[in-house]
Protein backbone atom coordinates (compact mmCIF):
# COMPACT_ATOMS: atom_id res chain seq x y z
CA UNK A 1 0.00 0.00 0.00
CA UNK A 2 1.63 3.56 -0.89
CA UNK A 3 1.98 5.92 2.64
CA UNK A 4 -0.19 8.29 2.59
CA UNK A 5 1.30 12.27 2.13
CA UNK A 6 0.71 15.27 4.06
CA UNK A 7 -2.79 17.04 3.77
CA UNK A 8 -3.54 20.20 4.60
CA UNK A 9 -3.53 21.18 8.10
CA UNK A 10 -5.94 23.64 10.04
CA UNK A 11 -5.55 25.22 13.27
CA UNK A 12 -8.02 27.06 15.55
CA UNK A 13 -6.60 29.19 18.56
CA UNK A 14 -9.49 31.08 19.68
CA UNK A 15 -10.70 33.15 17.32
CA UNK A 16 -7.89 32.75 14.72
CA UNK A 17 -7.77 30.09 11.89
CA UNK A 18 -4.64 29.14 10.35
CA UNK A 19 -4.85 26.68 7.32
CA UNK A 20 -1.43 25.35 5.71
CA UNK A 21 -0.34 23.30 3.04
CA UNK A 22 2.05 20.54 3.10
CA UNK A 23 4.00 22.95 0.74
CA UNK A 24 4.64 25.55 3.35
CA UNK A 25 2.03 27.51 2.22
CA UNK A 26 -0.20 29.15 4.95
CA UNK A 27 -3.37 31.64 4.89
CA UNK A 28 -4.90 32.89 8.71
CA UNK A 29 -7.97 34.31 9.30
CA UNK A 30 -9.43 36.64 12.50
CA UNK A 31 -13.42 35.64 12.74
CA UNK A 32 -13.76 39.28 14.20
CA UNK A 33 -14.92 40.19 10.22
CA UNK A 34 -13.50 37.14 9.15
CA UNK A 35 -10.44 38.82 8.06
CA UNK A 36 -7.82 37.17 6.06
CA UNK A 37 -4.19 39.08 8.15
CA UNK A 38 -1.66 36.56 6.69
CA UNK A 39 -1.14 35.22 3.11
CA UNK A 40 2.59 33.21 3.40
CA UNK A 41 4.25 31.72 0.53
CA UNK A 42 6.26 28.35 0.75
CA UNK A 43 9.41 30.60 0.80
CA UNK A 44 8.23 32.46 3.84
CA UNK A 45 7.70 35.53 1.84
CA UNK A 46 4.53 37.23 3.18
CA UNK A 47 1.90 39.21 0.61
CA UNK A 48 -0.59 40.78 3.00
CA UNK A 49 0.62 44.19 5.27
CA UNK A 50 -0.34 43.96 8.55
CA UNK A 51 0.07 47.19 10.77
CA UNK A 52 1.83 46.74 14.13
CA UNK A 53 -0.86 48.39 15.17
CA UNK A 54 -3.92 46.56 13.76
CA UNK A 55 -6.11 45.75 16.59
CA UNK A 56 -6.64 41.97 16.63
CA UNK A 57 -8.40 41.65 20.05
CA UNK A 58 -12.43 42.34 18.62
CA UNK A 59 -12.24 45.61 19.95
CA UNK A 60 -12.64 47.43 16.98
CA UNK A 61 -12.37 46.68 13.25
CA UNK A 62 -9.24 45.34 12.09
CA UNK A 63 -7.73 48.29 9.86
CA UNK A 64 -4.40 48.57 8.25
CA UNK A 65 -3.91 44.88 7.62
CA UNK A 66 -4.88 41.98 5.45
CA UNK A 67 -8.10 41.27 3.94
CA UNK A 68 -10.96 43.61 5.23
CA UNK A 69 -14.71 42.75 4.37
CA UNK A 70 -16.59 45.91 3.14
CA UNK A 71 -20.28 44.94 3.25
CA UNK A 72 -23.07 46.28 2.94
CA UNK A 73 -21.91 49.80 2.33
CA UNK A 74 -17.83 50.97 1.39
CA UNK A 75 -17.02 54.35 2.45
CA UNK A 76 -19.16 56.48 4.29
CA UNK A 77 -22.68 55.60 3.73
CA UNK A 78 -24.92 58.23 1.78
CA UNK A 79 -27.61 60.26 3.37
CA UNK A 80 -31.31 58.58 2.43
CA UNK A 81 -30.49 55.24 2.00
CA UNK A 82 -30.76 51.94 4.24
CA UNK A 83 -27.44 51.90 4.84
CA UNK A 84 -27.37 55.08 6.21
CA UNK A 85 -27.43 53.99 9.86
CA UNK A 86 -24.51 52.12 9.29
CA UNK A 87 -20.57 52.49 10.00
CA UNK A 88 -18.24 53.44 7.71
CA UNK A 89 -17.90 50.18 5.16
CA UNK A 90 -20.78 48.57 7.07
CA UNK A 91 -21.03 45.56 9.90
CA UNK A 92 -18.99 42.27 8.23
CA UNK A 93 -15.63 43.32 9.50
CA UNK A 94 -16.91 44.72 13.18
CA UNK A 95 -18.80 41.31 13.29
CA UNK A 96 -17.64 37.95 14.79
CA UNK A 97 -17.63 35.48 12.22
CA UNK A 98 -18.62 31.56 12.09
CA UNK A 99 -16.36 28.84 10.65
CA UNK A 100 -18.73 26.19 9.15
CA UNK A 101 -15.50 24.23 8.20
CA UNK A 102 -12.73 23.42 5.51
CA UNK A 103 -12.84 21.21 2.47
CA UNK A 104 -10.40 20.02 0.13
CA UNK A 105 -9.88 17.33 -2.77
CA UNK A 106 -11.14 14.87 0.20
CA UNK A 107 -14.15 16.47 -0.06
CA UNK A 108 -14.67 16.51 -3.60
CA UNK A 109 -15.21 12.74 -4.30
CA UNK A 110 -11.10 12.23 -3.55
CA UNK A 111 -10.24 10.06 -1.10
CA UNK A 112 -6.58 8.92 -2.65
CA UNK A 113 -4.32 10.37 -0.03
CA UNK A 114 -1.53 9.03 -1.94
CA UNK A 115 -1.32 12.56 -3.57
CA UNK A 116 -1.04 15.83 -1.39
CA UNK A 117 -3.35 18.13 -1.94
CA UNK A 118 -2.25 21.38 -3.44
CA UNK A 119 -5.03 24.06 -1.92
CA UNK A 120 -7.27 24.13 0.61
CA UNK A 121 -10.87 25.87 1.09
CA UNK A 122 -12.09 27.68 4.19
CA UNK A 123 -15.92 28.86 4.98
CA UNK A 124 -16.89 31.31 7.07
CA UNK A 125 -20.72 32.44 7.96
CA UNK A 126 -22.87 35.65 9.08
CA UNK A 127 -26.02 35.65 9.23
CA UNK A 128 -28.12 39.23 11.07
CA UNK A 129 -28.84 36.56 14.40
CA UNK A 130 -25.20 37.19 14.70
CA UNK A 131 -25.34 40.85 14.40
CA UNK A 132 -24.51 43.48 17.37
CA UNK A 133 -28.09 45.04 18.58
CA UNK A 134 -27.41 48.44 16.81
CA UNK A 135 -26.05 46.89 13.27
CA UNK A 136 -29.50 44.85 13.28
CA UNK A 137 -31.98 48.04 13.88
CA UNK A 138 -30.12 49.90 11.42
CA UNK A 139 -29.96 47.11 8.74
CA UNK A 140 -33.13 44.77 9.25
CA UNK A 141 -33.15 42.87 6.19
CA UNK A 142 -32.75 38.79 6.45
CA UNK A 143 -29.96 37.54 4.71
CA UNK A 144 -27.06 34.95 5.17
CA UNK A 145 -22.91 35.74 4.00
CA UNK A 146 -20.41 32.90 3.33
CA UNK A 147 -17.53 33.89 2.58
CA UNK A 148 -15.03 31.78 1.36
CA UNK A 149 -10.91 32.14 1.17
CA UNK A 150 -9.39 29.26 -0.92
CA UNK A 151 -5.37 28.69 -0.60
CA UNK A 152 -3.05 27.71 -3.62
CA UNK A 153 0.25 26.73 -3.60
CA UNK A 154 0.66 30.32 -4.91
CA UNK A 155 -2.45 31.98 -5.07
CA UNK A 156 -5.35 33.13 -2.71
CA UNK A 157 -9.06 33.40 -3.50
CA UNK A 158 -11.62 35.16 -1.70
CA UNK A 159 -15.39 34.84 -2.40
CA UNK A 160 -18.22 36.28 -1.18
CA UNK A 161 -21.87 34.67 -1.45
CA UNK A 162 -24.91 37.03 -0.51
CA UNK A 163 -28.05 35.63 -0.31
CA UNK A 164 -31.32 37.38 0.26
CA UNK A 165 -33.27 35.29 2.94
CA UNK A 166 -36.57 37.78 3.06
CA UNK A 167 -39.52 36.45 1.45
CA UNK A 168 -40.74 39.67 0.35
CA UNK A 169 -38.20 42.63 0.26
CA UNK A 170 -35.40 43.25 -2.06
CA UNK A 171 -31.77 44.73 -0.20
CA UNK A 172 -29.09 46.52 -1.85
CA UNK A 173 -25.62 46.93 -0.70
CA UNK A 174 -22.05 46.83 -2.00
CA UNK A 175 -19.52 44.86 -1.32
CA UNK A 176 -15.46 45.25 -1.47
CA UNK A 177 -12.26 43.51 -0.43
CA UNK A 178 -9.91 46.15 1.35
CA UNK A 179 -6.35 44.22 -0.17
CA UNK A 180 -3.46 45.56 2.07
CA UNK A 181 -0.60 44.20 0.13
CA UNK A 182 3.22 44.22 1.51
CA UNK A 183 5.25 45.72 -1.08
CA UNK A 184 9.19 46.77 -0.91
CA UNK A 185 8.67 50.21 -2.04
CA UNK A 186 5.85 52.34 -3.03
CA UNK A 187 7.70 55.15 -5.27
CA UNK A 188 9.12 52.01 -7.20
CA UNK A 189 5.83 50.27 -7.78
CA UNK A 190 3.17 50.53 -10.51
CA UNK A 191 -0.11 49.09 -11.33
CA UNK A 192 -1.28 47.51 -14.73
CA UNK A 193 -4.58 46.89 -15.89
CA UNK A 194 -6.36 50.72 -15.51
CA UNK A 195 -5.66 52.25 -18.72
CA UNK A 196 -8.44 53.77 -20.61
CA UNK A 197 -10.97 53.40 -17.33
CA UNK A 198 -12.58 56.05 -15.55
CA UNK A 199 -11.97 56.91 -12.19
CA UNK A 200 -13.32 58.82 -9.14
CA UNK A 201 -10.16 60.78 -7.56
CA UNK A 202 -11.42 61.20 -3.95
CA UNK A 203 -8.77 63.18 -2.95
CA UNK A 204 -9.48 66.16 -5.78
CA UNK A 205 -13.14 66.27 -4.10
CA UNK A 206 -14.44 63.37 -6.48
CA UNK A 207 -13.87 64.45 -9.71
CA UNK A 208 -14.15 62.41 -12.58
CA UNK A 209 -11.02 60.96 -14.72
CA UNK A 210 -9.54 58.74 -17.40
CA UNK A 211 -6.65 56.81 -16.85
CA UNK A 212 -3.80 57.94 -19.45
CA UNK A 213 -0.57 55.59 -18.37
CA UNK A 214 -0.62 51.97 -18.58
CA UNK A 215 1.41 52.10 -15.45
CA UNK A 216 0.08 53.90 -12.61
CA UNK A 217 2.49 54.96 -10.29
CA UNK A 218 1.83 56.79 -6.55
CA UNK A 219 3.63 59.81 -5.89
CA UNK A 220 1.03 60.95 -3.16
CA UNK A 221 -1.59 60.37 -1.50
CA UNK A 222 -4.05 58.31 -3.51
CA UNK A 223 -7.56 57.10 -3.15
CA UNK A 224 -9.12 56.38 -6.30
CA UNK A 225 -11.78 53.98 -7.44
CA UNK A 226 -11.93 52.32 -10.41
CA UNK A 227 -14.96 51.53 -12.77
CA UNK A 228 -16.12 49.74 -16.17
CA UNK A 229 -13.28 47.32 -15.64
CA UNK A 230 -13.72 43.48 -17.26
CA UNK A 231 -13.09 41.20 -14.08
CA UNK A 232 -11.13 38.84 -16.20
CA UNK A 233 -8.92 41.08 -17.08
CA UNK A 234 -5.94 40.95 -14.37
CA UNK A 235 -4.98 43.82 -12.55
CA UNK A 236 -0.92 43.70 -12.13
CA UNK A 237 1.26 45.11 -9.19
CA UNK A 238 4.80 45.80 -10.42
CA UNK A 239 7.89 46.67 -8.43
CA UNK A 240 10.92 48.07 -10.00
CA UNK A 241 8.83 46.82 -13.02
CA UNK A 242 9.24 43.28 -12.05
CA UNK A 243 5.42 41.62 -11.25
CA UNK A 244 4.29 40.70 -7.43
CA UNK A 245 0.87 40.11 -8.38
CA UNK A 246 -1.71 39.76 -10.19
CA UNK A 247 -5.75 39.91 -9.40
CA UNK A 248 -8.63 38.70 -11.82
CA UNK A 249 -12.09 38.94 -10.28
CA UNK A 250 -15.65 38.12 -10.70
CA UNK A 251 -18.68 40.11 -10.36
CA UNK A 252 -16.63 42.73 -9.58
CA UNK A 253 -16.29 45.62 -11.67
CA UNK A 254 -14.43 48.64 -9.60
CA UNK A 255 -11.41 48.48 -8.43
CA UNK A 256 -10.10 51.06 -5.05
CA UNK A 257 -6.53 52.20 -5.32
CA UNK A 258 -5.29 53.85 -1.73
CA UNK A 259 -2.36 54.91 -0.23
CA UNK A 260 -2.67 57.21 2.58
CA UNK A 261 0.58 58.75 2.18
CA UNK A 262 2.87 59.78 4.93
CA UNK A 263 1.00 62.35 6.94
CA UNK A 264 -2.45 60.61 7.12
CA UNK A 265 -0.34 57.96 7.90
CA UNK A 266 1.23 59.96 11.34
CA UNK A 267 -2.29 60.34 12.16
CA UNK A 268 -3.93 57.15 12.00
CA UNK A 269 -4.00 55.60 15.19
CA UNK A 270 -4.31 52.13 14.22
CA UNK A 271 -1.33 52.34 11.46
CA UNK A 272 2.18 51.41 12.86
CA UNK A 273 5.50 51.79 12.31
CA UNK A 274 4.73 55.53 10.56
CA UNK A 275 6.89 54.81 7.83
CA UNK A 276 5.11 51.72 6.64
CA UNK A 277 3.16 53.90 4.40
CA UNK A 278 6.02 53.28 1.84
CA UNK A 279 5.68 49.80 2.16
CA UNK A 280 2.00 48.80 1.44
CA UNK A 281 -0.56 49.30 -0.93
CA UNK A 282 -4.12 49.16 -1.61
CA UNK A 283 -5.68 47.82 -4.26
CA UNK A 284 -9.09 46.72 -3.57
CA UNK A 285 -12.06 44.85 -5.97
CA UNK A 286 -15.15 45.69 -5.35
CA UNK A 287 -18.75 46.32 -6.66
CA UNK A 288 -19.16 50.12 -5.37
CA UNK A 289 -19.74 52.77 -8.24
CA UNK A 290 -23.35 51.39 -8.33
CA UNK A 291 -25.75 49.57 -5.41
CA UNK A 292 -26.40 45.50 -6.23
CA UNK A 293 -30.38 45.12 -6.10
CA UNK A 294 -31.10 41.46 -4.89
CA UNK A 295 -34.78 40.42 -5.18
CA UNK A 296 -36.24 38.16 -2.42
CA UNK A 297 -34.64 35.02 -2.78
CA UNK A 298 -31.90 35.80 -4.54
CA UNK A 299 -28.06 35.55 -4.57
CA UNK A 300 -24.97 37.50 -5.98
CA UNK A 301 -21.43 36.17 -5.44
CA UNK A 302 -18.47 38.58 -6.13
CA UNK A 303 -15.12 36.91 -5.86
CA UNK A 304 -10.85 37.51 -6.39
CA UNK A 305 -7.66 35.57 -7.20
CA UNK A 306 -4.46 36.83 -6.35
CA UNK A 307 -1.82 35.14 -8.23
CA UNK A 308 1.60 35.59 -6.74
CA UNK A 309 4.37 36.07 -9.54
CA UNK A 310 8.13 35.16 -7.52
Amino acid sequence: MSPSLPQPLIDISGSVVTASLPTKESVTVNLFGATVTSWVLADGSEQLFLSSAAKLDGSKPIRGAGIPICFPVFGPPPPNHSTSSLPQHGFARSTQWEFLGKSSSESFGTSDTTHADDSVKLDFGLSPSMLSPEARKAWPFEFALVYTVTLGRTSLETSLHVQNKSEANAIEFQALFHNYFTIEDITRTTITGLNQKPYIDKVLSASRHTETSDAVRITSETDRVYSSLEPSAPIAILSSSKPLLSLTRNGLPDCTIWNQWEDKAKAMADFAPKDAWKRYLCVEPGAVSAWIKLEAGDAWVGSQVMQARK
